[in-house]
């Protein structure tokens, strides 16, 4: 299983987005899906793909001619710790200062807004049990 403490670069997210939309996949076709929207080389993509092969956060298996590769990692565990790493960096670690600076600067429309009031209770719900 991969590590929790994984860091994964933005390159290295745009590669697990593939392989979160459909795996296994070989890496000619990640390659495939890539090239469109990067000036990324096969090599560089290669070696993406490799990095996370060793950080533990995709699995390689051996098809008769190929390889196939597969998330250990799914994308909403990659999200809590991202946000969590970017908490702690910017926020020291309160997810209310973060909140606070959204409202603040007018970042999250009324709606939003709503959604967090019914989360922010639910939560309370859920805790107080």
């Amino acid at each position: 299983m991969a590590s929790r403490s994984t860091k994964i670069s933005d390159a290295e997210w745009e590669v697990m987005e593939i392989l979160w939309e459909e795996a296994p996949l070989p890496s000619s076709e990640i390659i495939r899906r890539l090239e469109p929207d990067t000036d990324w080389s096969p090599k560089t993509i290669h070696t993406l793909i490799s990095r996370l092969v060793k950080k533990k956060v995709l699995e390689v298996e051996k098809e008769t001619n190929r390889y196939l590769y597969h998330p250990l990692i799914s994308r909403e565990e990659c999200r809590i710790k991202e946000t969590e790493s970017f908490v702690q960096k910017v926020y020291q670690g309160s997810a209310s200062l973060l909140v606070a600076n959204f409202i603040k600067e007018n970042k999250l429309s009324p709606a939003e807004i709503e959604e967090l009031k019914k989360l922010l209770e639910e939560g309370e719900r859920t805790r107080g049990k």
